[in-house]
């Protein structure tokens, strides 16, 4: 929206930015219009895109904040964003190899070229808040809408199987509730990449607007090298062999867990592609899996994350699944019935999510095109392995993790994501199951998966 009537103005400072839940997800789009002289806000611009990738709501923002300065009669335009991507791509300093990118890309020029000057600029996000929470905001609001919309689609009957008798339906219409929708600019005009399907819109979307797919759904052919992270889940400690929620206890390695991650090491070396680094969880049964990774590797350097950390289980910590179900049985179903509910002085899922994309995120940004290895907990490796597949929150009770599991995870330069394994294990064959309590995993005994976490009988 344009805040208030104003003379053209010669000189102003766009602000845009864009993100998705999952990449591949719910997206979103923000920009704003800044006075360059008085600093005061003149317009914003906001909206979903429906299922979207991060680079394309990013462009879509700034297409968004350019459209606006059109609008104001602007001459000359400074455009602030904390997406390296777009700004060095828009400064003519990398490629854009991704077809569905050049178009957006393409567009911008367009724009650009209307004015007398324009001059692109990164800034650390923290620069970026405005921008950031209309982006934000319009991302909560596509993933309401597609909740709604699946809602909706749970609710229908299903249809009678042949020959099955059909009950008559009432004659009456049933009339449509409706929900007040928030006020929303809707997105530019924006072509779809290549080879992809729009977006639906959102409740309370004009239908004429047209919105942005994914172009990670492109099965176009990648150009450039993706940054792979190769995704380590520490070697056990004595509370994983007892199948005991580890969470901030700083337990070491087992001497059986120093045997798996030299185990791990070996096919780490074998790999074809050289590791620019190992990046670790603090704790020292990732750090301890770490340094021995990095010296099979040639000495590649140790950094440490606290944002790969595992989740806080507060009061549970140490015990296992059984002692807790039986402690905090109102407790533990909360907990398993949603990410956002935490342990008794402990952390969400939800909370861990968050983190774990800050990671993701910097790694990606740190190391373009370069592979990296990440040694953390089942937690965190969970997570990031459900947002890389766009999958539910079901997945985190589904998925088994071992202790020096390996998963490899690709990300492109456009937003394009490849699993392409999970919790790799045939290096440990040769080591047998180690001192793990007999019988069946924690959770195949329960009357379901314990959790996140406990399932892989500790983190």
């Amino acid at each position: 929206m344009t805040l208030a009537p104003h003379q053209p103005v010669t000189r102003v400072v766009v602000e845009a930015d864009g993100g998705a839940r999952g990449n591949p997800g719910p997206s979103g789009y923000g920009a704003l219009v800044r006075d360059a002289e008085t600093g005061e806000v003149l317009a914003e611009r906001s909206g979903g895109l429906g299922i979207s990738t991060n680079n394309v709501a990013e462009y879509t923002g700034l297409i968004a904040g350019l459209t606006a300065a059109v609008e104001l009669g602007a001459r000359e335009v400074d455009v602030r964003m904390d997406s390296k991507l777009v700004v060095e791509q828009m400064s003519g300093r990398w490629q854009i190899r991704h077809p569905g990118l050049r178009q957006l890309a393409a567009q911008a020029a367009t724009l650009v070229r209307g004015f007398e000057r324009v001059r692109f600029g990164w800034v650390p996000r923290e620069r970026n808040r405005h921008a950031d929470a209309l982006a934000n905001k319009a991302m909560d609001e596509a993933a309401a809408a597609l909740g709604a919309e699946r809602a909706a689609q749970a609710a229908q009957p299903a249809a009678p199987l042949p020959g099955a008798a059909v009950t008559p339906e009432p004659a009456v219409a049933p009339q449509p509730a409706v929900t007040p929708q928030p006020a929303v600019t809707p997105p530019p005009t924006v072509v779809p990449p290549p080879g992809t399907a729009p977006a639906q819109p959102g409740p309370g979307a004009p239908a004429a607007q047209p919105s942005v797919a994914a172009a990670g759904r492109s099965w176009e052919p990648p150009l450039a090298e993706p940054t792979r992270l190769i995704l380590v889940r520490h070697g056990q400690t004595e509370l994983t062999a007892q199948r005991r929620y580890s969470g901030r206890g700083d337990v070491p390695l087992s001497a059986f867990g120093r045997a798996q991650a030299r185990a791990a090491a070996s096919r780490l070396a074998a790999l074809s592609r050289p590791v620019a680094a190992v990046v670790a969880s603090p704790l020292q049964r990732c750090t301890q899996t770490a340094s021995v990774l990095a010296a099979a590797l040639g000495g590649t350097p140790v950094r440490t994350d606290p944002d790969l950390v595992e989740c806080d289980f507060g009061e549970w910590e140490g015990l296992t699944f059984g002692q807790v179900r039986e402690r905090w049985p109102d407790e533990m179903r909360r907990w398993l019935a949603s990410t956002a509910v935490a342990p008794p002085g402990g952390e969400s899922m939800r909370g861990v999510a968050a983190r774990t994309r800050r990671a993701t995120e910097r790694l990606i940004e740190r190391y373009p095109g370069q592979c990296v290895v990440v040694v953390s907990h089942v937690s965190p490796v969970k997570l990031l392995l459900r947002d890389a597949l766009g999958a539910g929150d079901e997945l985190l009770h589904r998925l088994y993790l071992d202790a020096a599991g390996l998963s490899i995870v690709d990300f492109w330069a456009d937003g394009g994501i490849a699993v392409r394994t999970v919790n790799d294990t045939a290096h440990l064959a040769g080591l047998g199951s180690g001192p793990v309590a007999a019988g069946p995993q924690a959770g195949a005994v329960e009357p379901r998966a314990p959790g996140p976490v406990g399932v892989d009988g500790g983190a």
